[in-house]
């Protein structure tokens, strides 16, 4: 029997996987000894909440390595995942920077290495370092370019678009290529999951799924998706690639 993967919690920045994939990783080697001093290292298993919507922010949280999502409830108790935080990203400084409680929460989807820096000494960071601030600046611009194009997405696209779509956005962010040259998805969502963030049914999705594998655009190999076709899935999708 294979091994569980075990989460490595490093005690220094400067060891981090993740630290040349985000918003500190232009700080010189005596910041990065301040920064390590003022985080906190955390292992959140599977299920596990990082913060909770509705409750006061009290720092921000960098992603070292595992994924993280971050959805909202409905007043029907029906939850929307908004997106797919990974290894560099950090999660929670919107609220701090516009002094609002949570808009959503952040659950583990597998266990995971967090760091937490509180919300007094990561705003001392952004004003003192121009390349935090820049780089923070240049997120939360992602950010708003995302959340845009969702909405867009919602509104001009069907079912059948949105998920051939999403299957690419898969690709770019949590894709890896076989000795075949075929595209593995190494994140592993439900079908619930991915209805959540698609924004249509769970029996509506699996629908799709398998017209696209009844195309041979993609195959499943236990739970990962592989995408056999990415020219085909691009048409599907309806986008400019």
């Amino acid at each position: 029997m294979q091994n569980p993967r075990k989460t490595i919690r490093p005690e220094h920045c400067e060891e981090c996987p993740s630290l040349g994939k985000g918003i500190f990783c232009e700080l010189e080697r005596l910041c990065l000894n301040e920064l390590s001093g003022h985080k906190v290292n955390n292992v959140f298993k599977k299920g596990q909440s990082l913060f909770v919507e509705g409750n006061p922010p009290f720092g921000v949280f960098c992603v070292s390595e595992g994924n993280i999502k971050i959805s909202k409830m409905s007043s029907d108790g029906k939850e929307s995942i908004v997106r797919i935080a990974s290894q560099g990203d950090i999660i929670g400084h919107r609220s701090i920077f516009t002094d609002q409680f949570y808009t959503a929460s952040a659950t583990a989807m597998e266990d995971s290495a967090v760091c937490f820096v509180d919300k007094k000494y990561i705003i001392k960071l952004v004003r003192e370092q121009p390349t935090v601030a820049c780089h923070l600046i240049s997120l939360l611009g992602r950010d708003l370019g995302a959340a845009e194009n969702r909405i867009a997405s919602f509104a001009k696209k069907n079912v059948r678009e949105r998920v051939a779509e999403f299957l690419l956005l898969l690709k770019e962010s949590h894709g890896t290529k076989d000795e075949d040259g075929k595209c593995r998805l190494v994140l592993k969502l439900s079908r619930e999951e991915m209805a959540s963030i698609v924004g249509t049914a769970t029996e509506t999705l699996i629908r799709f799924i398998s017209e696209l594998k009844d195309e041979g655009i993609i195959d499943q190999d236990g739970k990962s998706i592989v995408i056999c076709d990415e020219e085909r899935l691009v048409e599907f999708a309806n986008i400019s690639y």
